[in-house]
């Protein structure tokens, strides 16, 4: 199979980084963008010129398409799947960056009538973490280098569909890792879903009080960082509401730990809360430094995928070359 046409759905950071990332590739490419808000698809192609052509139109930007990537939201999952689900091509490979996994599977086998679904989370290199920054206009060919790219194939899924999602991520130049989707799905309701409604929880209790008209004036990086999920408060709620029982494990575990911060406080034990803020920070300061490197010094619960040859495929049968190659 040669990968002509790609199509991607959504045109915020994830999606133009994307199409950059491809674009700074050596491989003959069209590349096709649509965002159910047009005007961000048009700057992806005048403004970023990430993408060749901006289709307004979802059934028409994804029919021609070899190769579908899906950048949006949870909220967007089910209905796009289902647009789509009749129009693809029979060996089209569909590549959901959405955040929702295991429900991916399920909504791809009762709408896709063919084509190819794999669950897919490009990871951002660690230099882009903390800039908390989501639309098109910090979108990088670099987000994703040297970082992790997960892949949460359903059980159903061709093998070779998997091997085209191992080597997309390649070409984005991240590590390729595999998970159980619906194991991915419940651990990242703590990376995700938690700091969002941790954020909420945070400006509420500050924006609530009456000295707020105060707060407000001087309040500086660490709580403007410590709320800024909230900008993505409606992707929280979905997230949260979709898997109860995992956001609620989570919650009460960190309730659970503020109890205890609490009480160190209130027995004024400065020699606990010191040695747990200490130990806290420095094995923050480890994460952030495997992280980079990915290397990571504990054994990791799923294995890396053998992906001898992957990208000599990528590069001739997968992909045509640019200037020539299987077309």
């Amino acid at each position: 199979m040669t990968i002509q046409t790609i199509t991607i759905v959504g045109m915020d950071r994830l999606g133009v980084s994307v199409a950059l990332a491809l674009k700074a590739s050596s491989l003959d490419l069209t590349l096709i963008g649509h965002d159910i808000r047009h005007e961000l698809a048009q700057a992806a192609r005048k403004q970023h010129q990430a993408i060749d052509k901006a289709e307004w139109n979802l059934v028409k930007a994804v029919r021609p398409a070899d190769l579908v990537v899906m950048a949006i939201p949870a909220a967007d999952q089910e209905e796009t799947l289902r647009v789509i689900g009749t129009e693809l091509k029979e060996q089209t490979v569909v590549l959901d960056m959405s955040p929702l996994k295991q429900r991916g599977v399920e909504w791809a086998q009762e709408f896709m009538q063919q084509g190819h679904y794999v669950g897919v989370q490009p990871v951002l290199s660690v230099s882009h973490l903390a800039d908390g920054r989501s639309g098109p206009e910090a979108a990088s060919a670099d987000l994703f280098q040297n970082s992790l790219f997960c892949l949460m194939p359903g059980p159903y899924v061709a093998s070779a569909a998997v091997e085209t999602a191992v080597d997309f991520g390649k070409l984005l130049g991240a590590i390729p890792y595999f998970f159980d989707p619906a194991e991915y799905d419940n651990l990242m309701q703590s990376v995700e879903t938690l700091p969002g409604l941790l954020a909420a929880a945070l400006f509420h209790t500050v924006q609530s009080r009456t000295g707020w008209s105060d707060i407000r004036r001087f309040a500086g990086w660490p709580f403007a960082l410590a709320t800024l999920p909230l900008q993505d408060g409606v992707e929280t709620t979905h997230l949260a509401l979709n898997d109860k029982l995992a956001t609620l494990t989570w919650l009460n575990q960190t309730v659970e730990t503020l109890q205890q911060i609490q009480q160190w406080i209130y027995n004024e034990d400065a020699e606990a809360l010191t040695k747990f803020m200490r130990a806290l920070s420095e094995q923050r300061q480890i994460w952030l430094l495997e992280r980079a490197d990915n290397a990571w010094h504990t054994e990791n619960k799923s294995a890396m995928p053998q992906t001898t040859g992957y990208t000599e495929q990528l590069l001739g049968s997968l992909f045509g070359r640019r200037g020539g190659g299987d077309r």
